[in-house]
């Protein structure tokens, strides 16, 4: 059987960029000949967010696409953490990642990601904003201290030395995902997953460098400094009280 990649797309209100994600998503061609499962999750979206994920869908039937995707609907909006637990559920791949339903990450940086894994050295993989010379868009000096800051506390409690825990891609092997009992709903799910991930006997988790093209938040970027804060206290709560 060969093996597959679920990709697990959460959006809201992200009618401007899902269909060119998701061009970009089927049109990559992963190696070691590996299949592509997508699963784009709705977060009670308020634009057309669904109706646009509807048609694309019906597009890439008509053109008898093999690649296996689907779309599901939460009943309200519940968080970004929330959408990715639910696609966490119906992924059935080998290998799972998680897929921003905007345009800054590159989906043809998934072989990147799946190298490790497939040469046999790693389990988890993330995707570093900060590591390499791939292009990055230039934007919010704060938002970059306050990653490195939030990566710093969060490597100091789980003992781990990564450049960048909140990076959207993070790729990992299914089996070990789907036993983790995640909770957070919104982007708390970033610390809570990677100390969580860090717990677990014998993992092997590695970086790679990858490329960023931000966005504005004009454009509809959505992380503010909440966020930050509650970074923080998951940091503390997931590593230091279970």
């Amino acid at each position: 059987m060969p093996l597959t990649l679920s990709i697990v797309i959460p959006a809201y209100n992200e009618a401007a960029t899902i269909k060119a994600i998701l061009d970009k998503v089927l049109a990559v061609s992963l190696n070691f000949g590996i299949g592509k499962q997508i699963i784009i999750v709705n977060d009670a979206s308020t634009d057309n967010t669904r109706q646009v994920a509807e048609e694309y869908i019906e597009s890439v039937k008509i053109r008898s696409s093999p690649v296996d995707i689907q779309l599901f609907h939460n009943a309200r909006n519940s968080g970004k953490g929330y959408s990715i637990r639910e696609g966490i559920k119906r992924a059935t791949g080998d290998f799972l990642i998680i897929q921003d339903a905007d345009t800054e990450y590159d989906p043809r940086e998934y072989n990147r990601l799946l190298t490790p894994v497939m040469e046999g050295f790693a389990d988890v993989v993330y995707g570093s904003r900060f590591m390499g010379e791939n292009p990055h868009r230039v934007l919010f000096f704060w938002h970059s201290i306050g990653n490195k800051v939030i990566t710093f506390f969060s490597n100091m409690c789980s003992n781990l030395n990564l450049t960048d825990i909140e990076t959207c891609y993070k790729l990992f092997k299914a089996d070990i995902i789907k036993k983790i009992e995640l909770k957070e709903n919104r982007f708390g799910f970033e610390p809570e997953v990677t100390a969580k991930v860090a717990r677990v006997p014998g993992i092997r988790i590695y970086e790679v460098g990858i490329s960023y093209y931000g966005r504005t938040y004009k454009e509809g970027k959505k992380i503010n400094w909440k966020d930050g804060f509650r970074a923080f206290w998951c940091i503390f709560k997931y590593n230091l009280f279970g």
